[in-house]
Order: structure tokens, then sequence, then C-alpha cells
């Protein structure tokens, strides 16, 4: 726990800093594809230190959650597949690194494209289900492309305004909420990122 909260601390720094926009187009860019740590806390950080660029952040980490999403799309189209349809070097990569990203999700998710379209791309783009795991099954199943980029504008736009509309309206209230409950809200984020896994395995 004392880790999160140096983590907490170091993301809350870059708000004062001019790098912080650099930084959260990074993360958001790099989360869609391939890392594992969402941009939201660097989102709040940031409206945090300054407000007044509230939704000038939430559009940085739309643009570039979705530029990732496209490079997440582009990994699953191009160097997914190897041989005979089987997994390629860089596929195997992933189920043995990404934690939660298993080739039985892989292919569960595969499933619920087939399902819902347009929908489970939009709500793996809102809520905590982790997002690489669409982008990457998207292009590995040639999912239509102009469909995956509207859904990813709306869901990750709906997501991170969202967001920042919440921090700049009530930001001195939850910035101390933030700080006295932080334990528990550390344990509540670990337990949405670990939900949004059992989410995609058993309930859709």
């Amino acid at each position: 726990m004392q880790q999160l909260r140096k983590l907490y601390d170091w993301i809350l720094h870059w708000a004062e800093t001019p790098y912080g926009p650099i930084a959260l187009f990074i993360l958001a860019f790099a989360e869609a594809s391939f890392f594992p740590i969402p941009p939201d806390a660097l989102l709040i950080a940031l409206v945090l230190g300054a407000s007044k660029k509230a939704f000038r952040f939430a559009l940085i980490c739309t643009g570039a959650s979705v530029l990732g999403a496209l490079l997440g799309y582009a990994i699953g189209h191009f160097v997914w597949w190897g041989v005979d349809g089987e997994f390629s070097s860089v596929a195997l990569f992933f189920f043995n690194t990404i934690p939660g990203f298993t080739q039985q999700i892989f292919y569960d998710v595969k499933k619920l494209y087939d399902e819902w379209d347009f929908w489970i791309i939009f709500t793996a783009g809102f809520t905590p289900i982790p997002y690489k795991v669409f982008t990457i099954t998207s292009g590995a199943f040639d999912i239509n492309i102009i469909l995956f980029v509207v859904a990813s504008i709306i869901g990750r736009a709906g997501r991170f305004f969202l967001v920042a509309f919440l921090i700049w309206k009530f930001g001195k209230q939850i910035k101390s909420f933030i700080d006295k409950y932080f334990n528990l809200l550390a344990i509540l984020f670990t337990v949405l990122l670990i939900g949004g896994f059992v989410v995609i395995k058993y309930l859709l």
C-alpha cells in the first residue's frame, strides 16, 4: 500500500510541471494498446492541479487513447497471427506478459463482438474493462475499422470528459476525500481493475 501511495504522489506531481500533458498523452496512448495502468489517475491529478485546463486534459487523454487504440488494432491486424493461423511470437508475448490477457479471454471477446458489435467496443472504452484486450482483438478479427474508431471516440470521450467534469466541479472536496480515504480507494481501484477481467470472462 505504501508503494501505491508513492505512485499517487508521483502522479500528482506532474500537475505542477510543464510535462504533465505530455505524460498524460503517453500514458493514455500506451494503456490502449499494451500498458496495464489506465490514465485516469494522472488525468485527475492534472485537473486538480490546473482545473481551468480540465477539458483540455480530457481532450488530450481521449485523442491519445484513440490513437493508442488504433495501434492496438494494428497489432492485432498485422502481427497477431503467424503461419497456418497460429499465434505469432508477439501474441504469445502479450499472453505471457499482460496480466489477465489470456487466450481464453481473447476468444471470449471475439464472441462478444459477434453478439454486441458497436456496443461492446463502447462499453470497453467507457468502463474499467481492460481496453487493450478489445483493441487488439478488434484488429485480429478484422472488426470494421470505422465502427471501431467511432465507438472508441464515444466511449473514451464519455469516460474522460466525465472524470474531468467531476474533478473540475468538485475538485477541492474530492482531493480532500482522496487524501483521507486513499487506502480504501486503492483497494477499490484494484477490485475494479480485476473486476474488468471477470466481466469479460464470466458475465458478458
